[in-house]
C-alpha cells in the first residue's frame, strides 16, 4: 500500500482485487486473454487480435461514459420497478355509463311536488305560465329510455347502446344546460373569440332591479347595453391615453352571459361579460391589429361602476319605473301570475307558498353576527349605490384551455346534483360552493320550496342568454377578419371544385360516422387551425388572420359523442367489448316500440309514476306582501 497526493488531501490507494476492478473493469478480460506470444506459439493468432480490438473499443467506451456508482444504479432500478408496479395497479379509465336522473333527489322533488304546485296555483286563481309547466314536465321525461332513445350498435360484436332523449331545457336541467355549456364554450373558443387576452367583468345589480329584470326582457337588454357601453368607454379612454388615437377609431368586443341564479339557488339576475382586454385599430393597409391594454386599476373599476349606476338611474327614470306605485308598473301583479311572488320570495331568500310561506329558508353553519363581519375586500372590485363590479379575472392570449374553462364557468348549470342530498326527515340539503361570510355552508329546502326556486330560474321564452357585442356581434363590420369564424361556404366550394366528397357521406352517398373525427381538433400550429386566430408581430400586436384560409368544416352544434370526447376525453362510440366502432342505427320515438325493445333487452320499460296533488292544510296568505323585494333586505354576504 502506498500514498498518492491528490491536492491538499491524501488518500490511500487500494491495491485489492475489487479496487483494481473498479479502476479498470477490463482487467479480468485482459487476464483471461492470452498474450500475443503465447497465441503465436499455439499457432492461433486470429482470436487474439479480435479480443485485443474488443478490449480497446470497450476501454474507449468506458472512458467516454464512465460507469455510474452502484448506489445510483440501484436507486434508478428501484424507481423503475416502483413506477411499473404502480402502472400495473392503476385502474383502467371508466367506461361510459348511462345517466339515471330518476334516482336523484332533484328528480324526486320535481316529481313529487309538481302536481301539488299546479293545484295550489289553480285553487288560489294564480296563473302558471305555459313555458314553466312545459319545462317542468319535459324534465320528468329527460334521460328516461321509456320516452324515446337513440340506438347504437357495434358492427363487429353486435353490442347495443341506448342513449335517451333529452328535454332541451334552458332553466335548471343539469344535463341539458350542461350540454349547452360545453357546446357554447367550444363554439366561442373555436370560432368566435380571437387569440387575444380576455378579461371577465361581472356586474351585480340592486335587489329591486333584479326583480324587474327577471321577467322584463327588454329592460334586461337595456341594462346590459348600459353595462357594455360603460366598459367600452373605459377601454377607449385608456387606449387614447396610451396609444394617442381617437376614441371613435378604437373598436372593442365582448360576449355576455345572462345568469339568473345565485349560489343558494336564489334568483339573482347578473351579467358575466368576457371582454377583449384591448382594442382593435385599423392600420394604413386596412388590416386590423389588436393592441393589448394594461389591466384596469381599482380607481378605474370604481369609475366604471359609478358610470353604470348613474346610467341605470337615468334609464329607470326614462321608463317611469322610479315614480308612482310599484304595483301599477308590475305586469306580473296585474296579470295574477304566480311568477311575481316566486321571484320576490327567491330574491329575498324566503318561501312563497305552502305552510312556511313568508319565512326564511333554513341555513346550516356557524352563524356570525352581522356586526362582527368586515366588508369584503378584493382587487379590482367596486360597489356604488348597490351596483357591484368585479374585473379581476383575466386569461392570457394563447391560453385557450383556460379560456374554455372560463367559458364553461360562466355558462354552467344553476343546479349541481353532486351538492344536493336528501336528509332522513325528507328535506333537501344543498351545499354552497363557498362558505358565506356569516358562516353559512348549506341551505335546507322542503321539496316544495326547492320546486319554487327552480321555477324562478326558468328564463322567459325568446330571451337570449348569450349576447355578442362590438366586433364580435353577428352584423359587425369586419367580423370575418377578426373572429375565428370561417364560413363553410368557401370551404365547400373549394372541396367541390377539387372533386372531394361531401363531409359525412361515402362514395356511394351513404352517411358515415364522422363523430370520431369531429372531436379531433387541428393543431394550433397549423394555418387552418381554428385556434390560430392571428399572428403576433415584433411589437406584440395581434393581426387579423387571413380570411382566405378555410377552417375544417364543423357544424355549429357539436354532436353528443364529440362533446363527450372533448370534455371527458372519452370515446363513447368505442365498443367496450371488442373495441370496435358503434354506429347509430335508429331513433326510437314511439313509446310502444321503445317499450318492446327495452323488454327484449331486459331493461325497465316503465317510467316512474307521477305523484298526484296533495291537499295542503295551509295555503299562502293572499294578503302576504311578496310582490316586490324589501328595500332593507341585505343578501347573505359571500366570499
Amino acid at each position: 500500500m502506498w500514498l498518492r497526493s491528490a491536492g491538499p488531501l491524501r488518500r490511500k490507494r487500494c491495491t485489492s482485487r475489487r479496487g483494481a476492478e473498479a479502476r479498470d473493469p477490463f482487467r479480468s478480460l485482459r487476464a483471461a486473454t492470452p498474450s500475443r506470444r503465447a497465441a503465436r506459439l499455439r499457432g492461433d493468432g486470429r482470436p487474439v487480435v479480435h479480443a485485443r480490438e474488443r478490449i480497446r473499443s470497450l476501454t474507449r467506451s468506458a472512458r467516454t461514459h464512465p460507469p455510474r456508482p452502484r448506489g445510483t444504479v440501484l436507486a434508478v432500478a428501484t424507481a423503475v420497478v416502483l413506477v411499473a408496479s404502480r402502472a400495473a395497479r392503476r385502474k383502467q379509465p371508466a367506461q361510459y355509463t348511462r345517466r339515471t336522473p330518476e334516482v336523484t333527489p332533484l328528480y324526486a322533488a320535481v316529481r313529487d311536488e309538481l302536481e301539488t304546485y299546479l293545484a295550489r296555483a289553480h285553487d288560489r286563481e294564480r296563473i302558471v305560465p305555459r313555458f314553466v309547466e312545459r319545462e317542468l314536465r319535459a324534465y320528468l321525461q329527460c334521460g328516461l329510455l321509456r320516452h324515446g332513445f337513440v340506438r347504437a350498435r357495434c358492427a363487429d360484436c353486435g353490442l347495443d347502446r341506448l342513449v335517451a332523449f333529452s328535454c332541451k331545457g334552458r332553466g335548471f336541467c343539469p344535463a341539458c344546460v350542461g350540454r349547452r355549456m360545453a357546446d357554447t364554450a367550444a363554439h366561442l373558443v373555436d370560432r368566435v373569440l380571437p387569440q387575444a387576452p380576455v378579461r371577465q367583468w361581472v356586474l351585480s345589480l340592486p335587489h329591486s332591479l333584479r326583480y324587474r329584470l327577471a321577467f322584463d326582457a327588454e329592460l334586461c337588454s337595456a341594462a346590459l347595453d348600459v353595462f357594455i357601453r360603460s366598459v367600452f368607454i373605459s377601454l377607449r379612454r385608456r387606449a387614447r391615453a396610451r396609444f394617442g388615437v381617437q376614441a371613435r377609431i378604437a373598436r372593442c368586443g365582448a360576449v355576455t352571459f345572462v345568469q339568473r341564479f345565485g349560489d343558494a339557488l336564489n334568483l339573482n339576475v347578473h351579467f358575466h361579460s368576457l371582454v377583449l382586454d384591448g382594442v382593435y385599430l385599423r392600420e394604413a393597409d386596412g388590416s386590423a391589429q389588436f393592441r393589448t391594454l394594461a389591466p384596469p386599476t381599482d380607481a378605474e373599476v370604481e369609475r366604471v361602476a359609478a358610470s353604470i349606476a348613474l346610467r341605470l338611474i337615468r334609464l329607470l327614470e326614462l321608463r317611469g319605473l322610479l315614480a308612482g306605485n310599484p304595483d301599477e308598473t308590475d305586469p306580473l301583479a296585474r296579470d295574477g301570475s304566480t311568477l311575481g311572488e316566486l321571484y320576490a320570495a327567491s330574491i329575498r331568500h324566503r318561501t312563497a307558498t305552502g305552510p312556511r310561506a313568508g319565512r326564511r329558508v333554513a341555513r346550516v353553519g356557524d352563524r356570525i353576527a352581522a356586526d362582527d363581519l368586515e366588508p369584503p375586500r378584493s382587487k379590482r372590485c367596486a360597489m356604488v349605490n348597490g351596483v357591484s363590479l368585479h374585473a379581476n379575472v383575466a386569461v392570457p392570449a394563447r391560453d385557450r384551455k383556460r379560456l374554455e374553462r372560463l367559458c364553461r364557468y360562466v355558462a354552467r348549470p344553476p343546479v349541481s346534483t353532486a351538492r344536493l342530498a336528501a336528509q332522513p326527515d325528507g328535506r333537501l340539503r344543498y351545499q354552497l360552493k363557498r362558505r358565506w361570510r356569516d358562516g353559512t355552508t348549506h341551505v335546507v329546502f322542503e321539496p316544495g320550496e326547492l320546486l319554487e326556486r327552480l321555477v324562478a330560474l326558468i328564463p322567459p321564452p325568446r330571451a337570449h342568454q348569450v349576447r355578442y357585442h362590438g366586433v364580435l356581434a353577428p352584423a359587425a363590420a369586419g367580423r370575418a377578419g377578426i373572429c375565428c369564424d370561417r364560413r363553410l361556404a368557401e370551404h365547400s366550394k373549394t372541396d367541390s371544385s377539387r372533386g372531394q366528397l361531401a363531409p359525412g357521406n361515402d362514395r356511394a352517398g351513404n352517411p358515415i360516422d364522422t363523430t370520431s373525427r369531429s372531436s379531433a381538433r387541428p393543431s394550433s400550429r397549423s394555418g387552418n387551425s381554428s385556434h390560430a386566430c392571428g399572428d403576433r408581430d415584433s411589437n406584440g400586436f395581434v393581426s387579423a388572420p387571413n380570411p382566405r384560409v378555410p377552417a375544417p368544416p364543423r357544424a355549429r352544434r357539436l354532436s353528443w359523442s364529440a362533446l363527450m370526447q372533448r370534455v371527458f376525453v372519452r370515446d363513447v362510440l368505442e365498443c367496450p367489448s371488442c373495441r370496435g366502432r358503434m354506429r347509430v342505427i335508429a331513433a326510437i320515438e314511439q313509446p310502444e316500440i321503445a317499450a318492446a325493445i327495452l323488454g327484449s333487452l331486459g331493461l325497465a320499460s316503465r317510467a316512474p309514476p307521477a305523484v298526484p296533488a296533495r291537499q295542503a292544510e295551509l295555503l299562502c296568505d293572499p294578503d302576504l306582501e311578496l310582490a316586490g323585494p324589501a328595500d332593507d333586505f341585505t343578501e347573505p354576504p359571500s366570499d
